[in-house]
């Protein structure tokens, strides 16, 4: 993301960035992101020219995306499902992680790290976090960084054409097909707050809506805990 940062300005359409070595690896909320050789670590850089709120919704984008590229990388779709807002799960724990960053002049840079042959341990990641397992270890799939972007990139253009040309509606039924726990109670924390709920759906916007005791309640950004 650093190198996507650096070329920003002189892109004038979407361009892949692949680190086949990443040392400065970074997650959401400035967390340190490791991997080893041999995991995905790509960046993509969009010029756009949208409202922030249509923006932000890339996320849902890049997610299917990556569902897409990792059912044809493995030929297990049913193993794979979505976590709000930005995380891809295989048998129900971590396998890839999604992060936006807004560049100036309107460039979005999506940060995409996928666990293909190596994951961190339970011990290093947050408490109750989902814990971490790679592409190798559960499906025993040896897919290479080019390989995976190969399917990726034409995937998330796919995806992208739909967004362009119907909107967000499309993208946002596809998403909760292959959304995890949608049904099921979950936990929603923000800074100054936590949330329990029924996931009940992703609104328009792309807000995670969840039926409380105190009624329904959409959440535009937190991490959620199963």
């Amino acid at each position: 993301m650093s190198e996507a940062a650096r070329v920003a300005a002189s892109v004038t359409g979407p361009e892949w960035i692949l680190a086949l070595r990443q040392t400065k690896g970074r997650a959401r909320r400035g967390r340190d992101w490791r991997d080893p050789v041999g995991n995905f670590a790509a960046s993509l850089v969009l010029p756009l020219n949208e409202p922030p709120q249509n923006v932000a919704l890339r996320s849902f984008i890049a997610s299917l995306a990556l569902y897409d590229a990792l059912a044809d990388v493995t030929g297990r779709p049913a193993s794979f499902a979505l976590k709000w807002p930005n995380d891809v799960l295989l048998n129900g724990a971590k396998v890839a992680g999604i992060l936006l960053e807004g560049l100036p002049n309107g460039v979005l840079s999506i940060g995409i790290g996928v666990n293909l042959i190596g994951a961190p341990s339970k011990a290093e990641v947050e408490a109750r976090a989902v814990h971490p397992v790679s592409i190798l270890s559960e499906t025993g799939a040896n897919t290479t960084p080019e390989e995976l972007l190969a399917h990726l990139a034409p995937a998330f253009a796919h995806w992208e054409t739909q967004f362009q040309t119907y909107g967000f509606a499309p993208i946002r039924t596809a998403w909760l097909a292959r959304a995890a726990r949608l049904g099921d109670v979950v936990t929603a924390r923000m800074p100054n707050e936590e949330v329990t709920g029924t996931f009940e759906t992703v609104d328009d916007t792309g807000a995670l809506v969840l039926n409380t005791a105190q009624g329904r309640r959409a959440i535009a950004a937190a991490e959620v805990f199963f």
